[in-house]
């Protein structure tokens, strides 16, 4: 994975994964934050208004949704559908012999095929960790006026008053760590596969739930960093 860092990599397979994570992910990211938001407000918001705290409710969603769900969710789908996806086609070349025609033509398979997957990752995460926050924050505004009867000023002053820029920081650097393990994890898996179709099923398998795993204790890891900025 060296070449992740001396920039040695191909330029168009980067290009075409930026689009594939990105482009074709947003119906799921756009369907997650919503329904996350929407839930948030559901669980919420009933209990802010019997204790008078209603004001609170935006804020509140606001602050849950950048700091942990957004990034978090998000990496996890994009784990389950596109982490899948790389391990499979990976391990579907390591079996089928490409990845041994790619050294032999003096083509190194880690910046061939995982340093541009794993860019790709690390680039958009954090676009569609902001894509997630923002679905997230206008389905509970939606459910916050109809459900509760809330004004949809108080809604979106009470996100002003306690959301921070180092809020919206912090999910787009989780964002930015967990497509890195996501495409490194998803990588390393189809790399080291063996034994046929029944080996690239058993690879994506563990490539999914190592990711998820990774996901989980890097957001720990990173929630603890950032308590030293608040």
């Amino acid at each position: 994975m060296w070449d992740f860092f001396t920039l040695r990599w191909e330029y168009k397979e980067f290009w075409r994964n930026l689009i594939r994570v990105g482009v074709e992910s947003w119906l799921v990211v756009l369907i997650t934050g919503t329904f996350a938001g929407m839930v948030l407000v559901v669980q919420t918001g009933h209990e802010f208004q019997k204790v008078g705290a209603s004001g609170y409710i935006g804020g509140v969603v606001a602050l849950a949704l950048a700091r942990e769900l957004a990034p978090v969710l998000t990496a996890m789908v994009i784990a389950g559908r596109i982490g899948s996806a790389f391990t499979a086609e990976i391990g579907s070349m390591k079996i089928t012999e490409q990845v041994d025609a790619l050294r032999v033509m003096a083509v190194d398979p880690e910046s061939y095929l995982a340093v541009p997957r794993t860019l790709a990752l690390m680039f958009m995460l954090p676009i569609l960790t902001f894509y997630s926050f923002t679905a997230g924050l206008i389905g509970g505004a939606f459910v916050a006026v109809k459900s509760l009867g809330l004004e949809l000023v108080t809604y979106t002053e009470s996100i002003k008053r306690l959301l921070m820029q180092k809020d919206i920081i912090l999910s787009l650097v989780k964002g930015a760590v967990f497509g890195i393990l996501i495409g490194v994890v998803s990588s390393y898996n189809g790399l080291e596969t063996e034994g046929g179709a029944m080996g690239v099923g058993k690879r994506t398998t563990v490539s999914v739930v190592a990711a998820i795993i990774s996901i989980l204790v890097a957001n720990y890891l990173l929630t603890l960093f950032s308590l030293v900025f608040y």
